[in-house]
């Protein structure tokens, strides 16, 4: 009798034991896998991602805090985000055949107010995706001259700026940081 009860609890626990991938076979059967985005969609949603936070740091520095630096030598709270929107211009007017239109940083007194500063942010990454979109996966393939050695696909450009912009994005999370605030991103969602 003992036996029976213990061959009894080992196959309940075996039971229970198997219920999680019971269910996981369940799920992956009533749900199949989407198919992976195209090159241009995974490169529209990294850029729009990073647009995303960028806009809602402009959406939520209070104004007080545009001309914060940690150390005299660093950018302001406003150049650094100016900075990181205004490079997006490097990979859509150097696509578009064009010399980039904010060789140096735009003017941080060229946007004295909030309003201005979250419309700038927006367009910078409006123009990016809008290209990206139009170019779609054969033209993000085109070969450009850039100012590099070599000539660099358009797609990689886009990457590159991407990854410019999520840098200095982490620095404008430091900067919130020793401000004593959080970052919109960080926030709990709701």
């Amino acid at each position: 009798m003992k036996k029976l009860w213990s061959f009894a609890g080992i196959a309940l626990a075996a039971a229970f034991l198997a219920l999680p991938t019971l269910a996981q076979q369940d799920a992956a059967k009533k749900a199949p896998a989407k198919p992976a985005p195209s090159p241009s969609q995974a490169l529209l949603e990294s850029w729009n991602d990073i647009g995303r936070k960028l806009i809602a740091m402009a959406e939520d520095i209070p104004e007080d805090k545009y001309s914060y630096k940690p150390h005299p030598d660093s950018r302001t709270f406003l150049g650094n985000l100016l900075h990181a929107s205004a490079s997006m211009y490097y990979f859509t007017d150097t696509a578009n055949g064009k010399k980039a239109r904010f060789g140096d940083d735009p003017k941080a007194d060229d946007y004295k107010t909030r309003a201005q500063v979250v419309a700038f942010v927006k367009q910078c990454v409006k123009d990016g995706a809008d290209l990206i979109k139009a170019k779609g996966d054969k033209g993000l393939n085109e070969e450009i001259e850039a100012g590099f050695p070599t000539k660099t696909r358009i797609g990689d450009l886009a990457n590159g700026l991407i990854e410019h912009s999520g840098e200095h994005y982490g620095q404008l999370v430091v900067y919130y940081r020793i401000n004593g605030m959080v970052p919109p991103e960080s926030r709990p969602k709701k």
